[in-house]
């Protein structure tokens, strides 16, 4: 049987393992292995396998449709002409659009969050082979020591 349990990376999962060996469970059956933390930043540009919600794309194409029309129409009064007005006016609807979301995610949301956003210490996974009369005593020995989660393989 194996047990598995997550841990914070604090002393309790060094008091856990001591506390295991003490119940009899040999060092060579007690694995623990540090996970490493993930880089959570924003990406700028989504690709088509993987997003992470925030699209920067959206609202600039939303301007840029609004400001060729609107460059179309007043360029029928202009020396370029309809057509480079609407250009013009596509190209910096997209370019205001992608700065505006920009600006929003990594300037006010980041403000917002950085209180909260201090860098979470990396996890433990613990897994432990024993025989199934140990698991009783081994899963109270995890919970006194503050486990995130347990679970077993039989």
């Amino acid at each position: 049987m194996q047990v598995f349990a997550t841990f914070d990376h604090c002393t309790y999962l060094e008091l856990a393992i001591s506390q295991m060996e003490l119940e009899g469970i040999p060092k060579e059956k007690i694995l623990a292995v540090s996970l490493n933390t993930t880089d959570d930043s924003m990406k700028l540009m989504d690709s088509i396998h993987h997003s992470d919600g925030v699209s920067l794309f959206d609202t600039g194409a939303a301007l840029a449709t609004a400001f060729a029309v609107i460059g179309v129409s007043i360029g029928f009064r202009l020396a370029w002409g309809p057509v480079y007005w609407g250009l013009i006016g596509a190209c910096s609807g997209l370019l205001l659009g992608f700065l505006l979301n920009f600006f929003y995610y990594r300037v006010i949301k980041k403000k917002k969050l950085k209180p909260f956003s201090k860098k979470k210490e990396t996890e433990v996974v613990i897994v432990i082979e024993c025989h199934e009369d140990f698991y009783r005593r081994i899963q109270q020995v995890l919970l006194d020591n503050y486990a995130i989660a347990i679970g077993i393989v039989k």
